[in-house]
């Protein structure tokens, strides 16, 4: 088994993660299993702490990149250089109970090719955060073609066949958990109550939310361009009405009245056309950012006290080479 660990300023959790992971991996998979830590770059004390871990467990793998790409491209690092025949995706916040990957295993036993972990409570977490989330969640299901199940982060036990299709896919945009549900199979859910954080503060403020609920919607729906072309023909309704109420006040002879009417449809217009504007200006945007086809990451470090042959999953695109300390790996075909 391979646990995969995104990380971001969380030198005050890693310790304390790492030891709760570790106890919980050998209690489920005995000691056939790794840790991989990926450092999304940090700015505190988290890569020397992950650094000395790979160092001195030959079960601990540090992956460093060069700077920070998101919480969702740190999560495709790992993804990448995991090895395991069954891969636990988990936060190292420790908001996810490490423990409960031997209830998670236990499940896939049974057959199921994903165990997702659903939240039945979140603790520590405001009214807003709790309303927003699970507004978000219940909205994304209804517009998204995928059926994503609701209350569910990234949290999941995952088989290696699902891994190697998740990571093949080549969306510059990921939504994880989205990407998941898209793939199918036979995918099953856990209650757990998710906890506070350890240490630390929250990684995802309300703009990176935003952001972040963003993606996931154009990723994984149309709806809103459809929703543009809906607020449109209202618009032109609502112009059309206008327009015979203007015809009908001219022929009464009060040419003068009107003008709140007309402010009204001014204004109205105009902002439908902006928020149309911007919902294309969103689609337009990621096409275009698709097409570049840069890498999703660049890895600045590998640290494992098994070597460097650890980081041979972390292949950049096509046409383009990535120099790790000791070990250059030439540009030529891979999956990303």
């Amino acid at each position: 088994m391979s646990v995969v660990a995104p990380c971001f300023n969380e030198a005050e959790i890693v310790g304390a993660f790492l030891v709760r992971m570790s106890a919980a991996a050998e209690a489920a998979a005995g000691g056939d299993f790794d840790i991989i830590l990926v450092d999304d770059g940090s700015t505190d004390g988290t890569w020397p702490i992950m650094a000395a871990a790979a160092a001195a467990d030959p079960r601990i793998v540090a992956i460093r990149l060069r700077r920070n790409f998101g919480h969702q491209m740190a999560v495709l690092a790992g993804l990448r250089a995991a090895r395991g025949a069954r891969v636990l995706l988990i936060d190292a916040d420790l908001q996810d109970p490490p423990e409960l990957v031997g209830p998670m295993m236990s499940q896939m036993n049974g057959g199921a090719d994903v165990v997702y972990g659903r939240r039945v409570e979140r603790v520590g977490e405001t009214v807003f955060k709790r309303g927003s989330a699970a507004l978000f969640y219940r909205l994304l299901r209804r517009l998204s073609s995928v059926d994503i199940p609701v209350d569910a982060g990234d949290f999941r036990l995952m088989t290696r066949r699902v891994v190697d299709l998740l990571v093949a896919l080549p969306e510059q945009h990921r939504f994880t958990r989205g990407l998941v549900s898209w793939i199918g199979g036979r995918q099953e859910p856990i209650d757990y109550v998710r906890e506070a954080r350890f240490a630390g503060a929250t990684k995802y403020p309300l703009a990176k939310m935003l952001r972040f609920a963003l993606d996931a919607l154009t990723s994984f729906s149309i709806k809103p361009l459809r929703l543009a072309t809906w607020l449109g023909f209202a618009a032109a309704g609502l112009a059309l009405m206008l327009m015979g109420y203007s015809a009908v006040q001219w022929a009464r002879g009060h040419v003068v009245d009107g003008w709140t009417s007309l402010f009204i449809a001014v204004t109205t217009l105009s902002a439908v056309q902006l928020v149309v504007l911007g919902i294309l200006g969103e689609y337009v945007g990621r096409l275009v950012i698709e097409s570049k086809h840069r890498p999703h990451y660049i890895v600045d470090a590998v640290i494992s006290a098994r070597g460097l042959n650890a980081a041979a999953p972390l292949m950049p695109l096509p046409g383009v080479a990535m120099a790790l300390p000791g070990l250059t790996l030439p540009a030529g075909p891979a999956s990303s």
